[in-house]
């Protein structure tokens, strides 16, 4: 065992995410606990949680998906030019 992945901060707290919920590069979507220290992880690009693949206080191995993230394209992002 690596660590144990927690969805929440803290006991009794909303997860950092569920799915359907657009996060941003770099937005903390877990905690894994390794050693006594608690580690954010952060999502890589910005995108659409469409899975959790882990259930909460569950213990993780190095590689094993913690989520599946839908990238989103540069076309998805609405700014000045797409009005």
């Amino acid at each position: 065992m690596v660590g144990t992945f927690y969805a929440a901060p803290a006991p009794g707290e909303p997860a950092f995410v569920q799915v359907g919920d657009e996060v941003a590069a770099n937005q903390t979507l877990c905690i894994v606990e390794a050693m006594k220290l608690m580690n954010e992880i952060g999502a890589e690009e910005m995108g659409t949680v469409r899975e959790v693949c882990v259930e909460d206080a569950t213990p993780v191995e190095f590689g094993t998906p913690l989520f599946y993230i839908e990238p989103h394209t540069s076309h998805d992002a609405v700014g000045p030019e797409s009005a």
